[in-house]
């Protein structure tokens, strides 16, 4: 963790305690957008991350007389928003949401489909959490934590285990401060984490060990998130199929439909670009969402004459070709700036 807000024993603790409503509304913003990330992880969910970190700083506001200075203001920021998510993750409602897929449907591959609450995240809110690429804090936003696979994956851990993870192999928290700001031992601490990465092997993409740190969708990935946009634009099935992978797989959550290999995906988009039931006239926008290329899609009906949001497509893939896509909803287009329906072809960005 950074030291960016001061060490122990500096007047900041002090104007805490006090009740210093300036000191800590600063505090809080610097550090708002990274909150916002860490809860992203632990939940999935975009729209459950933005309402922990404001149970967060309430709680820290609450609490405030018992920040003591020992660790920075950042550090007890995230040990209460940690705990604020396991406490939202211990509630009933979540609890039957428990993910209970068999790994062995697709082993060495995640199931989004299987984590009803996953959610995409705007790569441009990612970039406020850490602005500096080449500062402390830009390795918490690095690709390989925020894709949707990793995301999908550690959903897949007890609650406390995942935190461990997250604390410890992506924010690079010690043992001890772990095992501090959970209330667990230092042994228990190691054990969970041995556990939760013996979990991960099992569920991330087999050439995941390959990835480099990136922050940012490669130039071969842009160049087919560009010719997957204009195949879905002009709604050519011949040409969006040679953009497919033979084993590609297209998850929709929070739907529990899987659609597994090329042809299973064609079949289901067929009847919507081709023949007298097609859909319309597309229209599709290239997005940036989880450091992977993503679209939105739009389309105009028959006697319409506006183009309404359909859905957000984040594509992952794998030596040129797609693998994965994990389909949203278009409720979510808000988050990206963009409109539900519009009244002529979106211009791009």
């Amino acid at each position: 963790m950074s030291e960016r807000d001061g060490t122990a024993g500096e007047p900041t603790a002090e104007a805490v305690r006090a009740g210093d409503e300036a000191v800590f509304g600063e505090l809080a913003a610097r550090y708002r957008h990274e909150l916002r990330v860490h809860c992203y992880r632990m939940l999935g969910s975009f729209t459950d991350a933005e309402d922990l970190v404001q149970e967060t700083l309430l709680r820290a506001w609450r609490a405030r007389e018992s920040f003591e200075g020992r660790s920075t203001f950042r550090a007890w920021l995230y040990r209460i928003a940690t705990n604020a998510c396991l406490d939202t993750l211990s509630r009933p409602a979540r609890a039957r949401e428990a993910v209970t897929a068999d790994a062995s449907r697709h082993p060495g591959r995640p199931a989004p489909a299987d984590v009803p609450w996953l959610q995409p995240y705007p790569d441009e809110l990612l970039d406020l959490a850490a602005p500096d690429e080449g500062g402390p804090d830009a390795v918490a936003i690095a690709r390989e934590t925020v894709e949707l696979a990793f995301l999908a994956a550690i959903q897949h851990l007890p609650p406390r285990q995942r935190a461990v993870l997250i604390l410890r192999d992506v924010a690079g928290w010690p043992v001890a401060e772990t095992a501090e700001a959970l209330e667990m031992s230092v042994a228990s601490v190691k054990s969970g984490l041995q556990r939760a990465r013996a979990t991960l092997r099992g569920r991330l993409p087999r050439r995941r060990a390959d990835w480099v740190a990136a922050t940012r969708p490669s130039r071969d990935e842009l160049d087919l998130l560009e010719r997957y946009v204009t195949a879905s634009r002009n709604a050519d099935l011949t040409a969006l199929a040679a953009l497919l992978r033979e084993d590609v797989r297209q998850a929709m959550p929070p739907a529990t439909l899987v659609f597994d290999g090329r042809e299973a995906v064609l079949d289901m988009w067929r009847p919507v670009l081709e023949g007298e039931g097609r859909w319309g006239e597309w229209h599709c926008l290239p997005l940036a969402v989880n450091r992977q290329p993503a679209v939105a899609n739009y389309v105009r009906r028959p006697g319409e004459t506006s183009y309404t949001a359909v859905n957000i497509d984040v594509l992952c893939a794998e030596d040129g070709l797609v693998t994965e896509i994990t389909t949203f909803g278009p409720e979510l287009l808000p988050l990206f700036g963009l409109p539900l329906s519009v009244e002529s072809a979106v211009t791009e960005p």
